[in-house]
C-alpha cells in the first residue's frame, strides 16, 4: 500500500502506534497523533515522536527522541519527513 491510499482511508488500530500517529498527524489532529505515540518504546514509535515534537516546535525534546531512536535529527521540511516515515514504515508492513 501506497502512502496515499494509507492515508486516504479509515485508520485500524491493527496499525502500528507509528502509523497511526502519522495518520492523525496528516489529518491535521497534531493532539491524538502525539497520543497514540507517547507511550511507544519501539524505534519506530520514538522516530514519529521526535517528528511530531519538530513540528511542535520543541527542538529539544526532538534532539531527544532522535538520539532514543537511533536517528540523526532531521534537517529538511515536515512534509518531506513524514513522506520518508510513512514510505519506510509502510514498506516494513
Amino acid at each position: 500500500m501506497d502512502a496515499t491510499t494509507f492515508l486516504a482511508g479509515p485508520i485500524s488500530a491493527a496499525e502500528p502506534p507509528s502509523l497511526r500517529a502519522l495518520w492523525h498527524m496528516a489529518q491535521g489532529d497534531w493532539q491524538h497523533a502525539h497520543s497514540e505515540i507517547d507511550d511507544g518504546e519501539d524505534p519506530d514509535s520514538m522516530w514519529v515522536h521526535a517528528h511530531l515534537h519538530r513540528v511542535e516546535g520543541d527542538a529539544v525534546n526532538a534532539a531527544y527522541w532522535y538520539r532514543m531512536a537511533g536517528k540523526p535529527v532531521y534537517k529538511g521540511s515536515f512534509q518531506t519527513e513524514q513522506e520518508e516515515m510513512l514510505a519506510t514504515l509502510l514498506s516494513a508492513r
